[in-house]
């Protein structure tokens, strides 16, 4: 930090609050700023300054640590896990932390060390953690039970049996980034957070190729709230695991199927019958806000080659929000050269739009 930054926000701070009263002076020095005021300035610094600032003093430090819910140490590159041992002890009002690693910084001790004094935490980041082992969501299971929020992708050294665990604890989750754990995330897994996590709104088990109908079928029995689910990658996977998202999950929004060669167009026309059988659950009378903004509005089924168009242009029909459209893609079939004939709402209006200014020309 350089060191006119905190006299720019001093300055800033006496500006806006007048900087003097009857006359003279209220605050004339930092260490006198009382601890709210100490707060509007701190909400003026980046993440790294306001740990720099936080070893001002004795009062700063408590106050910065009392006030600070969240925070990201993603900016350093060499020392993160002392920095977190130094610093979660003091920080027991954080709600989000961020630890994402561009190379693998942490260790258990600093999970360890999150867990047992930051146990109001609801979103935490730590992703490229290679270094963890299973100790570290032994430790979160038990220390941090309000997670709504977590992001593990490319912690490849987590096992199945740790994850399952935390989830038995950790009952809150609606957001969860399990994006390359290939170890963690198995149908065994993912069983015991269809039964646990009942929640769950996001997962993302993007390339966890051990992934299979067993655990995605219990998802979609045990998590009727799902929104979003990315099984790009997860290549055993088949129409059985789509049709019971299909059956069960009716506010699912995106759906990532790339490379999901198993998926035929059984599994494409059971999402588009099942547009009309949500609408029929709301009693029929009552509309949503926006047709398009209901139902599928994301879908990936790049390189699933075994589809037709009959049935994507089915699918397309039914959830109006999927778009081919340019600038506005939402359904991608790159890869599905077959495919290239499927095409959304906005093409058809576009064309009747053509033929009417060409009727109206003659």
């Amino acid at each position: 930090m350089k060191g006119g930054e905190l006299e720019v926000c001093f300055e800033r701070l006496m500006m806006a609050g007048g900087g003097r009263m009857g006359g003279r002076r209220v605050v004339i020095d930092w260490s006198e700023i009382p601890a709210e005021l100490l707060l509007r300035v701190v909400s003026l610094l980046d993440d790294r300054t306001v740990i720099v600032a936080s070893a001002v003093c004795c009062g700063w430090r408590d106050a910065i640590c009392w006030g600070l819910t969240h925070i990201s140490l993603s900016w350093c590159k060499n020392s993160m896990n002392n920095l977190v041992l130094s610093l979660a002890p003091k920080l027991k009002n954080l709600r989000s932390l961020t630890l994402r690693q561009d190379k693998p910084q942490l260790f258990d001790n600093a999970v360890e060390t999150i867990a047992n004094n930051c146990h109001g935490l609801e979103d935490l980041d730590l992703s490229k953690s290679f270094k963890l082992s299973d100790q570290s969501l032994y430790a979160l299971a038990h220390g941090c039970q309000n997670l709504i929020k977590l992001t593990i992708s490319g912690c490849s050294s987590f096992s199945d049996n740790a994850l399952a665990y935390l989830s038995s604890y950790c009952k809150k989750l609606k957001i969860l980034n399990l994006c390359g754990c290939v170890k963690a995330a198995s149908d065994k897994a993912l069983k015991t957070i269809g039964y646990n996590c009942s929640q769950l709104q996001s997962l993302n088990l993007g390339w966890c190729e051990e992934v299979g109908d067993d655990g995605v079928t219990s998802l979609a029995y045990g998590c009727h709230d799902l929104r979003a689910l990315d099984l790009c990658g997860c290549v055993l996977i088949t129409d059985e695991s789509v049709i019971a998202l299909a059956n069960n999950c009716p506010h699912l929004r995106s759906l990532g199927l790339y490379y999901c060669q198993n998926i035929t167009d059984q599994a494409i026309y059971a999402l588009a019958h099942s547009r009309a059988k949500n609408k029929h659950q709301v009693w029929g009378s009552v509309k949503t806000r926006d047709e398009e903004g209901s139902g599928l509005m994301n879908l990936n089924i790049s390189q699933c080659t075994a589809l037709t168009p009959p049935a994507v242009q089915a699918l397309c029909d039914s959830f109006p929000a999927l778009h081919t459209c340019p600038g506005r893609h939402s359904l991608i079939i790159s890869g599905c050269l077959n495919l290239t004939s499927v095409h959304c709402a906005c093409a058809l209006q576009a064309h009747r739009a053509v033929n009417t200014l060409t009727n109206h020309a003659y």
